[in-house]
C-alpha cells in the first residue's frame, strides 16, 4: 500500500487506477480500525507516517459528493461518519460526530462532539460537549477533554507533527492546543490556556524560569499567563503558558488530579 500512495502521490494520473484507489480505501479502512496510524512512538519519539497522511490527503479526490442522513439531519460531503458504536464499545452522546477514518478505541466517550478523519483516541477517553479533535490528532488513554477544548488537526505539509496529547492528561475548559504540540503524559493543562508551536512556555516553579516551546513535560501544571514584549508601537503584554507545579507520580492519578487542583487553584 506504501509504494501505491508514494507513486500516486507523486503522479496524480494513478488516481483513475482501480489499484490506487483500493489502496486508499485500505489505508483509510486501517485507520479507522486502528492498524495503523498517523503519529507512532518509537524508542520513546513520536513519528509521523507521512505515507499515511498522503493517503488521507488522496482520499478526499477520489470520494465523490454524497447525501448523508442521520434522522432529521442532512449532511453533503466527501466523507461518510463512523458506524457500529456498539460493536466497538464507544458510548456516543447524540449530536457527536465521528468521520470515518477516525479510531475511537473501547470505553470511548463522546458527548456532543467531533473527531476528524485520521484522528486516533484511546482508551478510556471522555471528549467533553462542544470539544473538537481536529484531522490526525493523536490522543492518549484515560485523557479528559474538557469542555469547549480545541485540538488542532494537520495534513498539510504532509511531515507537520499532529497534535499529540498523551496518556492520563487533564485538558481544562476551552483550552486550544495546535500546530503539533505534544503534551507529555499526566500533564494537566488549566482552563483557557492557549498552545500554538509560537507559544513560550515557563517553568516558574522553581527560582529561575526555564522555557520550553512545543512541549508540554511530563505531569505538568500549567496555567494561563503573560510577559512583556516590545514593539514599535510600545511594551505590551502577549500570552504565554507558565508551569506552576508538578503532579505527585505516588499518588492515585484521579487524587492526584483533584489535590493539584487543590493545592495550585488551578481552573478547570
Amino acid at each position: 500500500m506504501k509504494d501505491l500512495i508514494e507513486q500516486a502521490w507523486n503522479n496524480r494520473s494513478l488516481l483513475s487506477e482501480k489499484k490506487t484507489i483500493d489502496a486508499i480505501y485500505a489505508v483509510i479502512e486501517e485507520l479507522n480500525l486502528g492498524n495503523l496510524r498517523v503519529a507512532e512512538m518509537k524508542d520513546n519519539q513520536w513519528f509521523v507516517n507521512e505515507w499515511v497522511k498522503k493517503a488521507v490527503l488522496l482520499y478526499f479526490p477520489v470520494m465523490k459528493m454524497e447525501t448523508l442522513e442521520a434522522g432529521p439531519f442532512e449532511y453533503h460531503d466527501k466523507i461518510p461518519l463512523k458506524k457500529d458504536f456498539a460493536k466497538q464499545g464507544v458510548r456516543v452522546v447524540p449530536n457527536a460526530v465521528a468521520r470515518y477514518g477516525a479510531y475511537l478505541a473501547r470505553n470511548v466517550v463522546l458527548m456532543p462532539s467531533y473527531v476528524n478523519i485520521g484522528a486516533y483516541v484511546d482508551e478510556g477517553t471522555l471528549v467533553d460537549t462542544w470539544a473538537t479533535i481536529g484531522s490526525c490528532a493523536q490522543i492518549g488513554k484515560q485523557v479528559h477533554l474538557s469542555g469547549g477544548v480545541g485540538i488542532g488537526g494537520v495534513l498539510e505539509p504532509v511531515q507537520a507533527s499532529p497534535v499529540i496529547i498523551e496518556d492520563n492528561c487533564f485538558i481544562g475548559s476551552r483550552c486550544i492546543i495546535v500546530e503539533g504540540i505534544q503534551v507529555k503524559a499526566e500533564a494537566v493543562i488549566g482552563a483557557g490556556v492557549v498552545l500554538t508551536a509560537s507559544t513560550k512556555i515557563f517553568d516558574v516553579s522553581g527560582f529561575r524560569p526555564q522555557e520550553f516551546k512545543g512541549v508540554i513535560p511530563e505531569r505538568s501544571v500549567v496555567i494561563p499567563g503573560s510577559y512583556e514584549k516590545e514593539f514599535p508601537a510600545g511594551k505590551f503584554h502577549v500570552p504565554c503558558a507558565l508551569i506552576i507545579g508538578k503532579r505527585k507520580a505516588s499518588t492515585d492519578l484521579k487524587t492526584s488530579l483533584n489535590n493539584t487542583l487543590r493545592e495550585f487553584n488551578v481552573a478547570v
